[in-house]
């Protein structure tokens, strides 16, 4: 069988291509590496998508799950190692096989940068962690660090306060990033206290996380904090390197007006792809566009 499109990714952007893929009559495959619903299943509160003043990443995404499912979109777990460009028909290998298409969507998202310090890897999972809605409950009644400074550090620093007893912010810059009203709130929150201009330099412990030093950028000195855990939101990288189409130099996808990449045929959409602003609601917006898109190319390709 060769598809009309494969969908790589089942996130908000791979998921609002396979409902305007289905819509289209399309012969749609979407393969999604571990389980519907991206990063953003891990955010604790949106406030920013319309139609829902509140809602969780796994409840918005759930709903997004449902939306879907009554396009009986084709859906595969698997591991996307390679895209083969056949010209008209390219081939997607995965770790439980190949499968041809006539075009691609690649929606792969970000993942969590490491910031490579000393004891980051050896606390994975014992007392580190890059989500706070996931692990925050393991640290009830204990301090912990949070280190970064945008819109997701911020939301989750506030969230993790209503289990902790106290969120040290450890931040390299002197302000944040965060929109201004996360900002606001962060700072009334009693449990919250920033530490500016500061890089993290390791995370110490026997078994499990017991401190961490950190060092102040202007002064050089360094300071030890007692902490029970440790929560690492130092930025993202993209879901990119099976693909060997043109990037920027941090790896995402580089597209044009219609989201195609520089092989044709081949399109993205959503947060692996270079973009001013990394949210639901663009995702959404990425990848209705790309499944128009793709078939507009393949009534080309006829």
């Amino acid at each position: 069988m060769v598809y009309d499109v494969i969908i790589i990714g089942g996130g908000p952007a791979g998921l609002s291509a396979g409902i305007y893929a289905k819509r289209a009559m399309m012969n749609t495959l979407l393969i999604e590496k571990l389980g519907v619903g991206g990063q953003i299943m891990k955010t604790h509160l949106i406030e920013n998508y319309p139609g829902f003043p509140e809602v969780s990443g796994m409840d918005l995404m759930q709903k997004m799950e449902e939306h879907v499912k009554k396009f009986d979109l084709d859906i595969k777990f698997s591991d996307v190692q390679q895209i083969k460009d056949g010209g008209d028909v390219k081939t997607v290998v995965t770790s439980e096989g190949e499968f041809e298409t006539k075009s691609v969507i690649i929606a792969t998202g970000t993942n969590p940068k490491k910031l490579g310090v000393p004891g980051e890897t050896k606390f994975t999972g014992k007392g580190v962690s890059t989500c706070a809605t996931c692990d925050g409950f393991f640290f009830t009644g204990k301090d912990v660090a949070l280190v970064g400074g945008g819109d997701s550090a911020i939301v989750e620093a506030i969230f993790l306060t209503k289990m902790v007893n106290k969120v040290y912010v450890i931040h390299r810059r002197d302000e944040l990033r965060a929109e201004k009203i996360n900002q606001e709130r962060a700072f009334k929150n009693p449990k919250i206290e920033f530490v500016w201009n500061s890089n993290l330099q390791s995370i110490e412990g026997t078994d499990t996380v017991e401190k961490i030093v950190v060092q102040n950028k202007l002064t050089g000195e360094t300071t030890e904090i007692q902490v029970g855990g440790v929560f690492m939101y130092v930025g993202i990288e993209p879901g990119t390197d099976f693909i060997d189409a043109d990037k920027d130099e941090a790896g995402f996808l580089i597209t044009g007006a219609d989201l195609s990449t520089s092989i044709p045929g081949i399109f993205a959409a959503g947060d692996c792809r270079t973009t001013l602003l990394r949210q639901v609601a663009t995702a959404v917006g990425d990848g209705a566009l790309a499944a128009v898109s793709t078939e507009r190319y393949i009534a080309h390709l006829e």
